[in-house]
């Protein structure tokens, strides 16, 4: 797994152009002062004996605590390396990593998976605003 945290002040997305035909209607969401992670699932991180999954919510968690916000945003991001999952099996990752969040009391949200979406992004120029995790 790869993964690109940002702290963003706004993270605001718009549905723009569907990437799997199976995938439901999105709506577009506005978001203020969010950890957000980029995450690009690999083949091997849905596999029973990967700890991919709680390494991302971990961080996401740990970055979150430093901005003193307790909003989170999932976003499938396929572009960080060359090997990705399946489009089901990232997505299911996805979805435990939420729960896991949602049950230690953050706010999560997903990106509507299976889109390509325009997005506006605020982010401050500070150090633990964007951070680069390989697991």
């Amino acid at each position: 797994m790869r993964v690109l945290f940002w702290y963003c002040t706004r993270f605001d997305w718009v549905p723009a152009s569907k990437t799997l035909t199976d995938a439901p209607e999105a709506v577009a969401a506005q978001n203020a002062n969010v950890v957000v992670a980029f995450v690009h699932v690999e083949p091997g991180d849905s596999e029973p004996n990967s700890s991919a999954e709680t390494k991302l919510v971990k961080n996401a968690k740990w970055l979150a605590r430093k901005w003193d916000t307790r909003q989170i945003v999932l976003h499938s991001f396929t572009h960080l390396g060359e090997r990705k999952a399946e489009p089901q099996k990232a997505k299911l990752l996805l979805e435990n990593a939420a729960k896991r969040l949602t049950a230690a009391d953050y706010t999560v949200t997903q990106t509507p998976y299976g889109f390509f979406n325009d997005l506006l992004i605020e982010a401050p120029g500070h150090a633990l605003a964007r951070i680069y995790k390989q697991f």
